[in-house]
């Protein structure tokens, strides 16, 4: 039996924690458990008994950070084979590869490249299967993108099978914003063999995340909580929760249909074998029953495109007969694309279209770039559009989701060169009625095609959920006798094969006055039928009045809520919303405040030259947009109605405007007036600092002169540079719990050498009793109350 046979007949039991139990067992704070392997093999070998000894059918290594990002490149290859050997000779079935993140932000958020990211992945994936590792686990994965590419760094360099589990908040979504079904319908996608979640929470806290996960599970599904939340204990982390109410809520877990069971952090050998007797009394297995549906999605949102439902597709983003949009594209200008992007978001799109081929630029390369900006601003899913293969690919490799492919059709080889590209990339591909023989003048025909496209489309891994079908709508100028046609194949495709359908609505009026009125008619008549997603202009006041009117009559705007909202005090305004912009402008009547609120880093630049050659001073547009805009953008994160991406294009917006102020006070020979200056820095021995970066940005929004001393800075330094620049408020980040102890450490030598200020914390491990045990003055739960503590604080001084 292989584990994949071993996955679909039975329940399986993954080890426990690595981590404590090496702290448990002599790790010195701050220091790598993965050199364990080498310095301790001993150590590491008696806990891998320890678990088998217990039922575990599963190793996991001791590699979670065991790659080039946190540890020396030419010691990986030593590390990893000796972690793998460890874990073989405990005499498991099965050892997992433990890959964790890299612990840097993927760019545009951060300054990590997707390329670079890919080749730390492959990096240990070539490692663990040259070695032996039976598959690879990736566990306490944040961001979706991050996940993705480490799953097609390990699937296009070995045949190991793969693991993931996302680490969710509190709040039901990861740091990054991914909620669990996003996350599920994603990476099951891509192939991979088991999915779920571990870390960050105890077995209570995850049960909600789990069930959101299993509602769409189509994989088994693998859990892993840790032992409760951590709590200080005589200066000591302690995990409070028992095996027995540990395996308590696991059971729940198994009539729920979880398929591999393990445990996190805190946990011990005597939890595995709790869930060891746990699992051998749970009888037969549970069968999954998710929901089933066409699910697009982004990283940070699902759209589910429904039966007897509108599913709007934003148009604009094309260059077909926009002079303007090419100029733009020639000259590489995003924020043309980034503007059209917003406007259809903010007029009622659910999903944009992205096309961006023009012959002589790099479409692959420009398609790369727009869907990376795009979703690094909205959460709105993303139609792939072009007709150049290398364009489709470059784009579905490097979206964060599940994206629409447009498209296929039914020439065999276009289906063969499209097909495979939607089905590694876990793509919905929109398959078009037409075949060598052109577009059928008949439904029969038509129909016929799109069942050619939805079974070989099976063929190739992809269900008929993963599957859009466009009839094809010609012009009623030309071919009248045509629009019966399309409208009967739509009907068939409801009705009979029961996929979800998609119409590029404004070819039926083109070459005919008014047409707006054409369109709309023709909308009412296709949705009547069964359209699911017409491809429009949601610029038009009309179309989305008709398309308002539609949502009522379907029931979709439950209580015509949002018509009465929207239409109330309108007067329709028929004109199609043509092609009137201008490149990088502000032609959207947006001042600097809505500017930075929304993210539009490429226009707050020329808007801050602008308000300055109208008179304004650098402080009144500092006090007048810069603080008023942040403090709308920070209410919305801490409410939880705006994610961390967001929050990022809004940090750099600001960044953008910041800098001309700088500029411009240079040259009048003054400077910038500081808020204060505070030192940052993420204490010794802990090698993350995403969290800090981000407090450093926003803080640096806010007007505050940032010393930042990077990550694993020793205490010695943080002492020296707060007495030689007479720094009064530090702030200290750690992610793991074995570098609390010397944040403590840190804040005693400052007190010690006479430090009279005050120091904030903050990261992943922290809270308020943390905040108390350290000695800290604050807890910065995150970026923006950090903002609060320093505004607070320098008031007082």
């Amino acid at each position: 039996m292989t584990l994949l046979d071993d996955l679909k007949n039975k329940r399986l039991l993954i080890d426990g924690a690595m981590g404590t139990q090496l702290q448990a067992r002599g790790l010195p704070t701050g220091e790598n458990p993965e050199y364990f392997n080498l310095e301790h093999p001993e150590i590491v070998a008696a806990i891998h008994a320890d678990y088998v000894a217990a039922g575990a059918d599963i190793l996991t290594t001791n590699t979670f950070q065991a790659n080039r990002a946190k540890l020396p490149a030419e010691k990986l290859p030593e590390i990893i084979a000796a972690a793998v050997k460890l874990a073989r000779n405990a005499g498991p079935m099965y050892v997992a590869y433990d890959m964790g993140p890299t612990g840097h932000m993927l760019a545009p958020m951060g300054t990590l490249s997707f390329d670079a990211a890919y080749d730390i992945f492959k990096e240990q994936a070539v490692l663990a299967e040259a070695n032996g590792a039976d598959l690879v686990i990736l566990e306490t994965m944040a961001d979706l993108l991050e996940t993705k590419l480490a799953i097609l760094a390990i699937k296009e360099n070995t045949k190991l099978p793969i693991f993931a589990t996302m680490t969710y908040q509190a709040d039901g979504r990861t740091f990054v914003g991914t909620d669990p079904v996003t996350a599920t319908l994603t990476l099951q996608n891509l192939g991979i063999d088991a999915l779920g979640a571990n870390c960050s929470l105890g077995p209570s806290e995850l049960l909600p995340m789990v069930k959101e996960i299993l509602s769409v599970a189509t994989v088994p599904v693998i859990i892993q909580a840790n032992a409760g939340l951590p709590v200080m204990e005589n200066g000591e982390t302690v995990y409070k929760i028992t095996a027995e109410e540990y395996c308590a809520t696991a059971a729940e877990f198994l009539k729920l249909g979880v398929r591999v069971l393990g445990s996190c952090c805190g946990s011990t050998p005597e939890f595995t074998q709790g869930l060891r007797k746990l699992l051998d009394a749970a009888g037969d297995l549970v069968a999954l029953q998710p929901k089933t549906g066409t699910f697009l999605t982004s990283g940070l949102k699902t759209v589910e495109v429904k039966k007897n439902q509108l599913t709007l597709i934003g148009e604009r983003i094309n260059p077909t007969g926009k002079a303007r949009f090419k100029e733009a594209l020639r000259a590489h200008d995003l924020g043309y694309i980034m503007k059209e992007a917003v406007v259809q978001r903010d007029a009622g799109a659910d999903v944009l279209d992205v096309n961006v081929g023009l012959p002589e630029i790099d479409e692959a390369a420009m398609m790369v770039d727009s869907v990376t900006e795009i979703q690094s601003l909205l959460d709105l899913p993303l139609q792939i559009d072009s007709s150049e293969v290398e364009a489709l690919e470059a784009g579905a490799r490097h979206y964060n989701g599940v994206p629409l492919i447009n498209s296929v059709n039914g020439k065999k080889d276009n289906l063969a060169k499209v097909l495979p590209i939607a089905a590694k990339y876990g793509a919905v591909i929109l398959g078009l009625c037409l075949d060598e023989d052109g577009i059928p003048d008949t439904v029969e025909k038509r129909v016929a095609i799109a069942k050619r496209i939805i079974a070989e489309a099976a063929s190739y891994g992809i269900p008929k959920s993963r599957v859009m079908i466009d009839p094809l709508v010609l012009t009623a100028s030309a071919q009248q006798e045509q629009v019966a046609v399309t409208l009967g194949t739509l009907k068939v495709l409801n009705d009979e094969l029961d996929v979800r359908t998609v119409v590029g609505l404004s070819n039926i009026s083109f070459g005919l006055p008014n047409r707006a009125l054409l369109n709309g008619t023709f909308l009412a008549q296709a949705v009547g039928i069964g359209l699911s997603a017409p491809i429009m202009n949601p610029k038009s006041d009309y179309m989305m009045s008709v398309v308002r009117s539609l949502k009522v009559l379907l029931n979709q705007d439950v209580q015509a809520m949002d018509f009465i909202d929207k239409e109330q005090h309108t007067k329709v305004n028929v004109a199609s919303g043509a092609d009137n912009t201008t490149v990088a402008q502000n032609d959207e009547g947006l001042d600097l405040k809505e500017m930075i609120i929304r993210g539009r880093k490429e226009l707050t630049e020329a808007e801050a030259k602008k308000l300055l050659a109208e008179g304004k001073t650098p402080l009144e547009i500092v006090d007048g947009y810069f603080i008023p805009a942040l403090n709308v953008v920070g209410d919305a994160f801490g409410a939880g109605t705006l994610f961390l991406p967001q929050l990022m294009q809004s940090a750099e917006a600001t960044k953008n405007a910041q800098e001309v102020l700088k500029n411009y006070l240079l040259k009048q020979g003054a400077q910038a007036e500081s808020a204060g200056r505070i030192l940052l820095c993420t204490v010794e021995g802990d090698i993350h600092d995403i969290g800090k970066n981000i407090v450093k940005m926003i803080l640096e929004n806010y007007g505050y002169d940032i010393v930042d001393l990077g990550k694993d800075v020793p205490i010695a330094k943080v002492v020296e540079t707060v007495e030689q620049q007479e720094i009064k408020l530090v702030g200290l980040s750690a992610l793991m719990t074995t570098t609390v102890q010397n944040m403590k450490k840190t804040i005693t030598a400052l007190r010690e050498a006479g430090f009279d200020g005050k120091v904030m914390v903050g990261g992943a491990v922290l809270n308020e009793e943390y905040r108390e045990f350290v000695g800290a003055d604050y807890y910065a739960k995150d970026a923006m109350i950090s903002v609060d503590i320093a505004k607070t604080f320098f008031k007082s001084v």
